[in-house]
Order: C-alpha cells, then sequence, then structure tokens
C-alpha cells in the first residue's frame, strides 16, 4: 500500500481556513458593528404619558398621598385591610 498526497489534494486545514477568511473580514471592517435599537412613535408616546402627569394637581395629591403612606409605616399606624387582600387575590387562585 502506497501513502502519498493523492486524496489530500486542495486538502488544507480548515482552521487555517476559518482564520484566513475571519483575517479577511476584518481588515475591510473598521470595527465590530454596535448594537442599535429603535424605538417607536407609538412606544415613545407611552413613555412620555408615564412619565409626565397630566397635570401638577395630580403630581401633588400624588406626593402627600406617598409622604402619608410613609409615615404612617415609620410610625407603626398603618393597617393592612387583609379582607380587601384577599377579595383580590381570590379571583387568581380559583
Amino acid at each position: 500500500m502506497k501513502i502519498n498526497d493523492i486524496q489530500r489534494i486542495g486538502a488544507i486545514n480548515p482552521y487555517q481556513r476559518n482564520q484566513n477568511a475571519y483575517a479577511q473580514i476584518q481588515a475591510g471592517k473598521k470595527g465590530k458593528p454596535k448594537d442599535e435599537v429603535q424605538i417607536s412613535p407609538e412606544a415613545k408616546e407611552l413613555l412620555s404619558s408615564r412619565t409626565e402627569p397630566a397635570s401638577s394637581e395630580v403630581s401633588e395629591a400624588r406626593k402627600k398621598k406617598v409622604e402619608d403612606l410613609k409615615n404612617a409605616v415609620s410610625t407603626g399606624t398603618y393597617h393592612v385591610d387583609a379582607g380587601k387582600i384577599a377579595e383580590k387575590l381570590y379571583p387568581y387562585i380559583k
């Protein structure tokens, strides 16, 4: 049996071939492509409506309510109504 390079015509190390192809691609590019995000106009509108209250009255009322809740929790006078919690959870447990 004779062993020679007849069967290996054109056979190149596949790793070397991949490395050469990668080097050629990198030579043509200046850098890695950056990820890009595009936000639709509808999403921008929803975002702006969430962050900007309709009026300052709503904002002031909400701030007062939050402050009242913080004070009640810190003084220990905040009471949780278990019945209301149970009513809200009941449809999910059903």
